[in-house]
């Protein structure tokens, strides 16, 4: 086992008592290989083979035909931002027609797949370069106003807590960068294989996938200031942040674990493995999708729990 900082590993605290674990309470059916997701009201949009579909609780409601959708969306200025790996494209597409509006070629800086567009402080956020670069992209323009140098093969972005955040697995770093100025202004040291990330619940919190453990890293300090242990490594997952915990999907042991961001405890795991997906927190519940299932799941906090 490789050791972590004995400072920031939490393995035992209690959770706080107000957080109370959805339970599963609705799985749809979604033909091809639905992957990532983004939240528009009470429906997602998601990823599939050769187009981007909207989901609700009722069913399919539209679908935009691309090359090849990749990589968590944006939603921002009426739009669903998308890359598109094929083409190298950072796509709009209008929420209430589903038409494609326009294709900014930004170049896309991993082709695979796994990377983020982002919205905030009135930009879209795509890395674009594998050398390391991340577009900046008005959407009221829809250019590239600035090209952000970063660490080689920063993927994973975030937006939140007043600045962009990115992660390079290859250099295990977390970076943080002001938007007023497009410059890189801290670097924090990330463990094993660090992926996707979110920044919310008072902090930026990094899957390190090779270690399977949720790093908490302060963002006035920029430091790490806790960990959690959740299983053997934790890959091909994704992450999110919202009604007072951090919500991490997971590959091995379970679809998902919901964390307590204060005490780092894992108050519960939440469904059987199923392969790989994504995740997304939705104000009254958390949407999951498992493309090797060929399913979307809505998990409600609402609904009464019966155990």
């Amino acid at each position: 086992m490789k050791w972590l900082p004995l400072l920031a590993l939490v393995l035992a605290a209690a959770p706080a008592a107000s957080l109370t674990p959805p339970q599963e309470e609705q799985t749809i059916a979604v033909p091809g290989f639905a992957d990532f997701m983004v939240v528009d009201g009470d429906s997602v949009w998601a990823t599939n083979r050769g187009r981007v579909e909207r989901w609700s609780r009722a069913g399919k409601l539209a679908e935009t035909a691309m090359t090849r959708p990749c990589g968590a969306m944006a939603i921002a200025s009426g739009a669903l931002w998308v890359a598109d790996c094929r083409e190298g494209t950072l796509n709009r597409i209008d929420l209430k027609t589903a038409k494609l509006i326009t294709a900014v070629p930004t170049g896309i800086a991993n082709p695979k797949g796994e990377l983020n567009v982002v919205a905030g402080a009135g930009s879209i956020w795509v890395a674009s370069e594998d050398a390391g670069k991340i577009a900046r992209v008005d959407p009221a323009t829809n250019q590239v106003t600035a090209t952000i140098a970063v660490d080689p093969s920063t993927y994973y972005l975030a937006f939140g807590l007043g600045a962009l955040w990115a992660v390079s697995s290859v250099h295990q770093s977390l970076q943080q960068i002001d938007p007023a100025t497009n410059q890189v202004v801290k670097r924090v040291k990330l463990g094993k294989q660090p992926g996707f990330l979110a920044a919310g619940e008072g902090a930026v919190w990094v899957q390190e996938q090779g270690d399977g453990t949720l790093a908490r890293i302060d963002p006035a300090a920029g430091k790490v200031s806790g960990r959690v242990k959740v299983g053997a490594d934790l890959m091909y997952g994704d992450i999110d942040t919202g009604g007072g915990a951090v919500w991490l999907r997971t590959t091995a042991d379970q679809t998902f674990a919901m964390i307590d961001p204060k005490s780092m405890a894992i108050v519960a795991r939440l469904g059987k493995a199923s392969g790989s997906g994504a995740l997304r927190y939705a104000g009254s519940g958390v949407w999951t999708t498992a493309h090797d299932l060929h399913s979307l799941t809505w998990w409600s906090l609402n609904a009464p729990r019966t155990n």
